[in-house]
């Protein structure tokens, strides 16, 4: 009994997980995958594809590098669909250093990201970036509520 008791209380002091939390390791991957789902679909320059990971509440807040902010999914379609339409070809690729956080049905990634892009004026775009997004999970699906992208200044 004793050997039982002690194994417990090493395995409590070891573990960096809280209790009543759950280790969110499994989590990492299906955010993984949302992130790589979601830069793949705004690279497709049609923001058709990256509607279905979006909470469609009219008072959500999206904040862009330009313009500064859109509320509700339905202006962002439409600003974001404008800017995007000055694009010949866009690359948007995340960088490894996804971190994930999830309280509940409520989950937050942060992520820096590289973009490359063509205009179709002819000019050629490189920047990178920072991405953050809070996801809530309704259903069974995880939907964007807010994201916050901005960029270092340069110089």
């Amino acid at each position: 009994m004793k050997l039982i008791f002690a194994a417990a209380l090493l395995a409590c002091l070891v573990s960096p997980v809280a209790p009543g939390q759950k280790a969110n390791k499994n989590n990492d991957g299906e955010f993984k995958s949302l992130i790589e789902r979601y830069f793949a679909a705004w690279s497709s320059l049609n923001p058709d594809n990256a509607a279905p990971m979006y909470a469609k509440d009219a008072d959500l807040v999206f904040y862009d590098i330009a313009p500064l902010k859109y509320t509700g999914w339905t202006e962002y379609e439409k600003g974001v669909r404008n800017v995007l339409g000055g694009f010949a070809s866009l690359k948007l690729t995340p960088n490894s250093d996804l971190k994930v956080t999830r309280r509940g049905n409520v989950a937050w990634t942060t992520v820096t990201f590289h973009l490359s892009a063509k205009q179709k004026s002819g000019g050629q775009m490189e920047m990178d970036g920072r991405h953050t997004a809070i996801w809530e999970k309704r259903g069974s699906k995880w939907l964007i509520v807010h994201e916050h992208f901005s960029a270092p200044l340069q110089g």
